[in-house]
């Protein structure tokens, strides 16, 4: 979804930059690069919903109910039993885009005024959404446990120069992971070379491999000039 889309491209652009230093302290492309992920992951998230009648994600989770709702199902048969839906989500979909824009440019000179509220009360309130999204799971003070705990690792972290993205990517992707690999094993009989039989898979695992393997690279580089 959106939160691990704007997370790996935050990663990514903090990664490539010249200068990954002033990320974290206003900088544009830091800013750019999530919202622009964030953004993105809509019309892909609609692509397996449409087509399939799998959502991506929670928003479009939300749309399977209300299309269902109106008694539209997605699917295959979705362009030829219901155009008129599609032609007016389409429509839909470019007009959002002018309206974001208005309302970004109307708002530009608002939000930045909450950078002017004194920490001292921009933090309590923050502290407060945090631990009552994390209490609103379920209902439990052991969520609010884990919360603080993370919150402590998640400030020495910052306090040592590690990086937190990874760490909440890993955090929201592990599960995910797990499952799937769970499913996946189940649907091969617990056989692990299906894994590596996909061409597609294959493709993903070298990329992967790259993509770790340049990270370390340009670590080390980077230890060398300090140096």
């Amino acid at each position: 979804g959106g939160a691990i889309a704007s997370f790996m491209a935050y990663n990514e652009a903090r990664r490539f930059s010249k200068h990954p230093e002033t990320f974290g302290t206003g900088n544009l492309a830091g800013i750019a690069a999530p919202e622009a992920a964030n953004n993105g992951t809509t019309g892909g998230a609609m692509v397996p919903l449409l087509s399939l009648g799998i959502p991506g994600d929670v928003v479009t989770a939300v749309m399977l109910g209300a299309l269902m709702v109106i008694g539209v199902r997605p699917g295959p048969l979705l362009f030829r039993q219901n155009p008129e839906v599609m032609n007016a989500l389409f429509v839909g979909l470019m007009l959002a885009q002018f309206l974001i824009l208005g309302l970004g440019l109307l708002s530009v000179r608002v939000f930045p005024k909450v950078l002017k509220v004194p920490v001292r009360i921009l933090f309590p309130i923050i502290l407060a959404l945090c631990f009552l999204g994390a209490f609103s799971l379920s209902n439990s003070i052991y969520d609010m446990l884990i919360a603080f705990l993370f919150g402590l690792v998640g400030y020495a972290m910052r306090k040592f120069g590690f990086a937190t993205a990874p760490v909440i990517l890993g955090v929201i992707l592990g599960p995910i992971a797990e499952q799937e690999l769970g499913r996946a094993l189940i649907m091969s009989h617990g056989d692990w070379a299906t894994l590596f039989r996909s061409p597609i898979a294959i493709f993903f695992y070298v990329i992967s491999v790259l993509s770790v393997s340049y990270s370390l690279k340009s670590g080390l580089r980077k230890n060398r000039r300090k140096v």
